[in-house]
């Protein structure tokens, strides 16, 4: 038995539940925090590749989560290119200052091996 009665929508919500799950064993039992990590996580990552290579990765997302990864998108603004993961990380390290930047980067850490861990 479908709980939304769409199919499309079951999956997404299980999907994004996992994801949710993952997250939370690294920043702990809040699900707004770990939805809120993730979509910082996405939305950073999405600001800093080629409009191509963004909707190529928005494409993999569930559905769900891919409603976040394109929240405020503009495609003619790339804030900073990055050309690799460690070039990535190392951007967002110096924001550990503050609480709420702790814990984003903790969810990068954990949103990268999240995402190794899918594709395979």
């Amino acid at each position: 038995m479908s709980t939304t009665g769409l199919e499309v929508f079951d999956r997404t919500l299980q999907i994004t539940h996992i994801w949710l799950d993952e997250i939370m064993e690294t920043v702990g039992p809040d699900r707004n925090v770990a939805w809120h990590a993730l979509g910082a996580v996405l939305r950073s990552l999405r600001d800093r590749l080629p409009p191509e290579l963004a909707a190529h990765l928005a494409a993999q997302l569930p559905l769900l989560v891919r409603g976040t990864y394109y929240d405020r998108y503009r495609p003619g603004h790339v804030a900073h290119k990055v050309h690799s993961e460690h070039e990535f990380l190392h951007f967002r390290r110096p924001a550990r200052d503050h609480p709420f930047e702790r814990r984003e980067a903790v969810a990068i850490d954990c949103r990268a091996d999240l995402a190794a861990h899918h594709r395979k």
